[in-house]
Parts: structure tokens; sequence; C-alpha cells
């Protein structure tokens, strides 16, 4: 019997293509070839159809439960032992791995760690801000933009309000006082260049940062370390009054779907991604972000990197995790756009944030693991 020819699909950027298609090319014993589509696709396209027409799948957390619904992956507990697992970890930065935990099983391997944070010219903005609450002054100053594309609106929103003290638990989306200070926040940053900007995706939002063209900060942004080296500098995403970070986990991992042939040397290639010294130099000296601390600590990644990693461990380390619910995709894309459009239309916050609330229980059945 022939070995399998297997088929990955990742998403459309240098961050997400290079180093996979780099480590298959090399890869001993084993034929993989890596298809790629857009971000769009990645962070909104049912992960079951995927699953039916590849082997690998690099998704993101919120797609887990929707996978678990659909029986579509292979749970990692059923391909490495629990030792493995658990040394992956103690390693990766922040949630990454927890982030795949849902229904006492992991769904997927996390290579890329990222999250929000804040991404800004350093000719326009010597200092960044620390905290939310400098914001406002500075966007009558610079050109301060919300990303609000996409999935992104509802992302940010949560991200505010975790920085304010939000803990989502229960049925309810978001606590009412603490929703009304986010969107108040929201609100007053959503001027001309947000409005200008609204339909930017991140890496689209980064290129026109790196290019100057309108907008020099944006205070919550998935961050690319592709971006580090040409114009654009990293911090934190904003503080609190108490000095919590509200930063939304991002980052990709690595699934194996139910349609896959599993042989050991697919197992080794993954171990091999997953190692410490593939994630120091392999992935980030083919473009890749790579998800161990130990990677975002390293000195040598950091100097030729603009000190990204480094600079923004904090955020990852404190970050938040989206709804991972099944449902959790179609509640993120109808309520990222029942926010834009009441920011962009300057709406009152009850009405919104009760609108927020329906389009949860709508598509979060009540007792669902969140």
């Amino acid at each position: 019997m022939s070995a399998p020819v297997y088929r990955g699909l990742t998403w459309d950027h240098p961050r997400g293509y290079n180093a996979l298609a780099a480590a298959a090319a090399q890869a001993e014993g084993l034929t993989l070839h890596w298809d790629k589509h857009p971000l769009e696709g990645f962070e909104s396209h049912p992960i079951a159809d995927l699953c039916a027409r590849y082997d690998l799948v690099v998704l993101d957390h919120p797609h887990v439960g929707e996978a678990v619904a659909a029986g579509c992956l292979v749970p990692v507990e059923a391909l490495f032992a629990a030792d493995e697992i658990a040394g992956w970890q103690a390693a990766v930065a922040g949630p990454s791995l927890a982030s795949y935990h849902y229904a006492a099983q992991h769904w997927a391997l996390p290579l890329d760690a990222a999250t929000q944070v804040m991404a800004y010219r350093s000719d326009r903005i010597d200092t960044p801000p620390v905290a939310w609450v400098e914001l406002p002054a500075l966007s009558q100053r610079c050109a301060v933009a919300l990303s609000l594309a996409g999935p992104h609106a509802i992302l940010s929103f949560q991200s505010v309000c975790g920085a304010f003290g939000a803990a989502r638990s229960g049925d309810a989306f978001m606590d009412r006082a603490i929703g009304r200070e986010g969107y108040a926040l929201m609100l007053a940053l959503t001027d001309d260049v947000t409005v200008k900007a609204q339909a930017l995706n991140p890496i689209a939002m980064l290129g026109a940062i790196e290019r100057g063209e309108g907008i020099d900060l944006c205070p919550l942004i998935y961050g690319y370390v592709n971006y580090a080296t040409r114009g654009v500098s990293f911090a934190d995403a904003p503080r609190g009054s108490d000095g919590r970070i509200g930063s939304t986990l991002g980052g990709t991992g690595i699934g194996v779907s139910k349609r896959c042939v599993v042989i050991p040397e697919l197992l080794d290639h993954l171990r091999w991604l997953m190692s410490e010294a593939t994630q120091r130099t392999f992935i980030p000296q083919h473009d890749g972000q790579p998800a161990l601390r130990a990677a975002w600590q390293d000195t040598a990644v950091n100097s030729a990197t603009g000190n990204f990693f480094a600079a923004t461990l904090a955020s990852v380390e404190q970050a938040l995790l989206r709804p991972r619910h099944d449902g959790a995709i179609a509640f993120q894309t109808a309520a990222s756009a029942r926010l834009r459009a009441a920011l962009i239309e300057g709406a009152a916050a009850d009405p919104v944030l009760d609108d927020l609330e329906t389009l949860y229980r709508t598509h979060h059945p009540a007792g669902a693991e969140t």
C-alpha cells in the first residue's frame, strides 16, 4: 500500500503559509501539500466543509465547538500521549493550547500564537499609550483607528470590556454596566479615521499603517510579526484602570480531520513543528509567528523582529478566549455587524447591548460550554 498524499489548508499570508510549506518540502517519508484561502475564509468558513476536503486544517479556536458538533476533527488525545500534551501546555504562550480544549479534549495543536495588541507608527507617536483612558485625548492629536471589519468589532468590544473587568460566564454575553463603559469608549474613538478604515481587515490595516495612509495607531489589532520590521511598532494592548490588559486571543492551530489516514511520519512532523528548536529557529526564519513562550522570549528572535515578541508577550499571557460553542462563528459575525453599524451611526448604548444579548442567546444554546 502506497503512503498517503496529504492535503493541508492554511490562510493566505506569509505568516500562515511559508513555514508550513517549507517544512512540508523537507519532511522525510511524508508527502504534504498546503493550499491557501483568504483570511475571511479562515475566520468564517464552515469547518466541516474544510475537513471534508483536507487532511490538515489550520483553524482558530472559535471553530472548535462547531467542529465538535460536526464530529469532523480527531482529538489530540487520540494522536499523542498525555505527557506530550502536558508538555506543550506548559510551553506555549498564554492560553494558546487551552483555547482548543473543548468538551474535555483538545482539537488542534497551537502552531502560532497571537492576540490583539497595539500597532503604531513610532515616527508619529513617541511613546504609545498604556491605558484606555489615554486614547480619547490621543485621538484628538493623532489618527487613531479601531479595527471593526469582519468579526473584529465584537472582538474589540470584548477586549475593551475585559480591560474594564468583564469576565464572561453563564448565558449572558456581557455585564451591562461594563458593556456601557466599553461601548462609550469605542463610540468616542469612532471618528472619521475609524469610519474610513471600517472595511480594513487586520492585514489591510497594518499595511495602511506601514505605508502612512492616514492611520497612526490602532489600539487593538491582531499582531503580525511580519510588519514589525516594516515601519510598524507594537506594544501591549491598553490596560484598564486596575492595570488589566484587555486582549482577545487569536493565533492558529493545526487540526487533523476525520478523513485523514494518520501514519507515524505525520505525527512526527507535527511534533517537529511544535518542538522548541523549530519554534525558535525554523518558524521565525520562514515568516512565521511561533506559539512557544521560549521563542517569544528568545533574544535572537526579538533582535530580528524589532522586539515584537517581548513587547507584546504580556498581552498573549493575559489574553481572553472567544466564545467557542457551536454557533460562535454565527454570533460573532452577526454581533460585529450590529456593533459596527451602531458605532458608525452613533447609536445609544442600551438598544445595541440588548441586541447583542439577543444574538448571544440565539446562537448560544442555554447551558452550553462557552
